[in-house]
């Protein structure tokens, strides 16, 4: 044996990726099939869904979505973060390539997450 001190190898990271679960792998594929959403004028969008549990409102891809809470009123972009709120009556507005479409709600629950948004009425 040699009394010469090791050469000290630099560690290399190859994947800095966690592990995920099968829950989180597939959570993680829809977030990146809604993140990549563009209009053809190269705006992002987003996937909205209104509904009562009688009619649909809206469902289809938007560029926001306006709403009111109990502090006040707000507006949901693309690549917003998670959400969810109590809405309170007010005029839903959902902006796409459409225009805006307004619809009058006395009330809902809005939930967002992985770029979708999926507002439940009358319940």
């Amino acid at each position: 044996m040699s009394d010469a001190p090791a050469e000290e190898q630099p560690h290399k990271i190859l994947d800095e990726s966690v592990p995920t679960t099968g829950i989180e792998a597939e959570e993680n594929k829809a977030a990146d099939e809604f993140a990549a959403k563009k209009s053809p004028d190269g705006k992002l969008q987003m996937y909205i869904k209104v509904r009562s549990p009688f009619r649909s409102y809206y469902d289809g891809e938007a560029f926001s979505i306006s709403g009111e809470n109990a502090t006040g009123p707000f507006d949901i972009l693309p690549q917003h973060h998670n959400f969810i709120s109590l809405l309170n009556a007010c005029e839903l507005i959902i902006r796409s390539q459409k225009g805006e479409q307004k619809i009058q709600i006395a009330g809902g629950l809005m939930h967002v997450k992985a770029n979708q948004v999926i507002v439940f009425l009358d319940v």
